[in-house]
């Protein structure tokens, strides 16, 4: 839209709170924007002489403007807010990768479930986050586990079902982690306390959690039920020790958020520290790319809105380091120039300025990287939120024939490429039979005893060929040598090319066109194509004979073949031969039927 243009409707424009959309001249949404006074907002990008290039660009694509008028700027902010979520438009600010990132989801459902999802859908379903730093979230979910007892199957609890007895208590009833409302052992009225209980604990308000538990724990006792009460017990014990590992920071115990942004170009990080009895219960970085120039105050503007509604913080007191046009109704804003508050402050900035430094490391990474793949490599960076570009990458497999000749076999890839001499085969020593878990995490451990004895680099990347079993195996090793906060460690799932992250219950699926999931199915071809050449090898040399072995014209494959639909020698032996010839064919068949009746007459 040119100058000209917008002044003939420069008119029409209120003076008054509200938000704005530029369109294009197909009809896409190009930015929304609020504002206080809406001509004086909407005229600066027409009328001012603008620097910055995107903002020109944008500017130049306008064709259409319309405008809401609200009843105040705090209507105007969330407004614009939800339009932005909805509709993502090109120029606003946006969150980078946000749907990688772990969520805590209470489902929408009777009886809900409380998990770890990295998929958010609009189902009804209530969800907190999301969380940035993994690990943390993950210890939050296991504290709940451990002190609310909830439901973990996805059965269909409806009223009817359960009334007319479809289910059974399972293992998590007998064990005290679950109040058996499948078999109407607990109502529905007491499982939505609890996950009351669940949203207090996620809101960091552990008091009233305790308090509960209390009550219950003196009632236990009065009704004679030590046993209980002692169970109540220990789950209080937990909570206080989880509220203990919280650091101390300031005498004042109402609840506060403290907000601080690191920025440059168009990168910003905005850290958030959740405050509650004075100790800080949780911690977020929020990562967010700027198209146009916006300064501090917008981005800090929108971080606010976005972390108090997705983590439910009702706090009466926001913690930053610079004056906000844009407040919210009731809560106090404050910049501490001294004290704990400044401190805390401080704090918030330290994690900020981090984090912008680790995405300016990683730039600095690409830039003197001279490998073909440095591209690839910060794609993956970036979908696995690993702390460091992968230019090693360690993959494990395991290979058997139901359990016999069973070996794990190691790839290593550098710069993206094979480095066939780091490539390492093991020898399962330790398993009898078939226990590919139990493989996984020998294979696992020998591998990094060596490297740490040998005092030799760790790789940034390990990669789990299997799936949640495997992976929970492998870090069971790497957390005995001490190292799992060391690497990233993934499982990848066999069928579905899901990767898996420790903790998670559900997988991220990576754009099946995207470079990074061809060099991770590069990877998980080759820890194939080397486990299985190992594995023939150690069968071919005799390693471990059967009486199928000794049978002329039944090959390598086509003993796999059979022990894999069979199990075992016996059970082919009383197959028919009807079924024989369906599987390895009317030749093969006769052949292997032969040789068993004749072991028969000798």
């Amino acid at each position: 839209m040119e100058k000209e243009q917008f002044k003939e409707i420069q008119s029409s424009i209120p003076h008054e709170p509200g938000i704005y959309q530029y369109f294009d001249g197909k009809g896409a949404l190009l930015y929304v924007g609020k504002a206080k006074n809406l001509r004086k907002r909407v005229s600066s990008y027409f009328l001012s002489v603008q620097e910055n290039q995107k903002t020109i660009e944008l500017v130049e694509k306008i064709k259409d403007i319309q405008f809401t008028i609200v009843n105040s700027e705090h209507d105007a902010f969330i407004l614009e807010n939800e339009l932005i979520k909805n509709y993502q438009p090109k120029y606003n600010i946006n969150l980078k990768d946000d749907k990688t990132y772990p969520y805590i989801i209470i489902k929408n459902e009777s009886f809900p479930r409380v998990y770890i999802t990295r998929r958010k859908i609009k189902d009804g379903s209530t969800y907190i986050g999301p969380f940035t730093h993994p690990l943390a979230v993950r210890e939050l979910m296991n504290h709940i586990k451990r002190t609310i007892p909830l439901r973990t199957c996805t059965l269909p609890l409806t009223k009817k079902n359960i009334e007319l007895g479809k289910f059974k208590v399972c293992l998590e009833y007998h064990i005290g982690n679950c109040l058996g409302p499948c078999q109407n052992f607990q109502s529905e009225t007491n499982y939505n306390e609890s996950i009351e209980q669940v949203q207090n604990l996620l809101k960091g308000n552990i008091k009233p959690v305790i308090q509960t538990l209390q009550t219950k724990m003196q009632e236990q006792a009065a009704a004679m039920q030590f046993e209980k009460a002692g169970f109540t017990k220990r789950k209080i014990e937990e909570l206080e020790s989880y509220q203990t590992k919280s650091v101390v920071y300031t005498k004042h115990q109402y609840p506060m958020d403290v907000f601080s942004i690191a920025h440059k170009e168009d990168q910003a990080y905005v850290s958030y520290l959740m405050i509650q009895e004075g100790r800080i219960i949780q911690t977020h970085i929020l990562p967010l790319t700027v198209p146009l120039e916006e300064n501090k105050e917008t981005i800090l503007s929108f971080a606010i809105h976005y972390f108090r509604t997705n983590l439910s913080s009702d706090a009466k007191e926001i913690i930053l380091p610079i004056e906000l046009e844009d407040t919210l109704p009731g809560v106090k804003y404050t910049i501490p120039l001294q004290g704990d508050k400044e401190q805390l402050l401080a704090l918030s900035q330290k994690n900020a300025d981090y984090a912008l430094k680790d995405w300016e490391y990683k730039q600095k990474l690409v830039q003197v990287n001279p490998i073909k793949d440095d591209s690839v490599l910060l794609e993956l960076t970036n979908q696995l939120h690993l702390g460091a570009l992968p230019v090693h990458i360690e993959c494990f497999d395991n290979s058997n024939i139901q359990g016999a000749f069973p070996v794990s076999a190691m790839v290593c890839f550098k710069n993206g490429q094979p480095s066939k001499s780091d490539y390492r085969k093991f020898n399962i020593k330790t398993v009898v039979g078939i226990n590919d878990f139990a493989s996984m995490k020998e294979s696992v451990y020998r591998r990094y005893k060596s490297v740490l004895a040998k005092q030799q680099a760790l790789p940034q990347l390990i990669i789990i060929d299997g799936g949640k079993g495997q992976l929970n195996a492998a870090i069971e090793a790497l957390t005995e040598l001490g190292i799992q906060q060391q690497v990233t460690t993934v499982g990848l799932a066999k069928n579905l090319e899901e990767i898996f992250f420790v903790g998670d219950k559900d997988s991220l699926k990576l754009n099946w066109q995207s470079d990074a999931h061809r060099l991770i199915r590069n990877i998980r071809d080759e820890v194939h194509r080397f486990g299985i050449q190992f594995h023939r090898s150690k069968r071919s040399k005799g390693a471990l004979e059967n009486s199928l072995d000794q049978i002329e014209g039944i090959g390598p494959k086509t003993k796999d073949l059979l022990l894999i639909y069979f199990k075992s020698v016996q059970k082919i032996k009383e197959a028919k031969l009807e079924l024989l010839s369906e599987i390895i064919g009317p030749s093969k068949a006769q052949i292997l039927k032969a040789a068993f009746e004749k072991r028969l007459d000798e």
